[in-house]
């Protein structure tokens, strides 16, 4: 019985991990657009999250460093977007892809600099990865059917920051839905005018908006180069904060259907890895190139048949115009 539910239970496993970086970029789309600022950067936030994490990781042998320096290059990334376009009132689209442009050439640039691997980061330090953990009497649960499969194989086993990245749906609910900052939070992204005339700054709500939505891409960067790989390389996150902006769309900028979304996405992607090269019945082998598009066709089809039906906040991508 275990042994006919294993495949199934392994792309699961797949899936938690690869969803993870989607998980923590989409929560940090949803703090910044749900203040009113769109955030097309998640992708270079978790490039350079990715970059910084390797690089400080690898220098100090601290995987613990490597997150901390990840989220502060993710927070001043996200200050940089913030001065753009809450300060000088800039295009909020153009700054995030400006953004991404840059940290796209300027990783593999220093990481050419300072490591001399062609443009790579490999980080071999003792120390300097996350683990995976083990829980509890996940060895001895084999022995129990189907059940013990289960939390051997699909609950044990990940590292600290996977863990992280599902506790932060529901403190991420509980921020944006049960506290005092979460509702001014919204209400700046619903009619930032009624809460200035409350006293409170929206420029300056944006920007706490902006550290939060940079520190959890940082995250997620660093997730991707000394958790789940060994290093850092070019575009290393492949599309994944673009990816998780479609999530956020179709989760209606809420933490559950965000996460759902998220695990579809990283779903197709763990069955796309799985397809490469196996015949399909009554079709035969697929060409890789096309299995590999299976993630990338989903969310398309998914935002054309549901992103109608999605409604952002009102002020979204609008820079505030203080009354005089």
């Amino acid at each position: 019985m275990d042994d006919y539910w294993l495949p199934t239970l392994l792309l699961l496993d797949s899936t938690i991990r690869l969803a993870t970086p989607l998980i923590l970029a989409a929560l940090a789309g949803l703090f910044c657009e749900r203040a009113g600022v769109v955030n097309i950067a998640l992708e270079g936030k978790l490039l350079g999250g990715a970059f910084a994490a390797a690089a400080t990781a690898q220098f100090t042998g601290s995987a613990w460093l490597g997150v901390l320096a990840a989220m502060g290059f993710g927070w001043m990334l996200a200050m940089i977007h913030g001065f753009a376009t809450i300060t000088h009132k800039g295009d909020q689209v153009v700054s995030g892809m400006a953004l991404n442009i840059l940290v796209a050439g300027l990783g593999p640039v220093l990481a050419n600099a300072w490591f001399q691997q062609a443009g790579r980061i490999p980080v071999t330090a003792e120390g300097a990865r996350f683990p995976s953990i083990s829980l509890p009497l996940a060895e001895s649960a084999r022995a129990v059917p189907v059940v013990g499969s289960i939390y051997a194989e699909l609950v044990s086993g990940h590292n600290l920051l996977v863990y992280f990245s599902l506790l932060a749906v529901p403190a991420t609910f509980w921020v944006v839905w049960k506290t005092r900052f979460g509702l001014r939070l919204r209400a700046v992204g619903e009619n930032p005018a009624a809460v200035d005339t409350a006293g409170i700054s929206v420029p300056w709500m944006r920007y706490r908006a902006l550290m939060v939505s940079g520190a959890l891409c940082g995250i997620g960067g660093a997730y991707l180069s000394i958790a789940q790989n060994a290093g850092y390389l070019r575009d290393m996150s492949a599309g994944k904060g673009y990816l998780a902006l479609a999530a956020l769309i179709f989760g209606k900028w809420r933490p559950v259907p965000t996460l759902l979304a998220c695990l579809l996405f990283a779903f197709t992607d763990a069955l796309q890895i799985r397809l490469q090269g196996a015949p399909l019945p009554l079709i035969g082998e697929v060409p890789t190139q096309f299995v590999q598009a299976i993630p990338y066709v989903v969310t398309v089809i998914l935002l054309a048949g549901f992103v109608g039906r999605a409604v952002a906040p009102k002020a979204i991508g609008v820079p505030y115009e203080k009354d005089r």
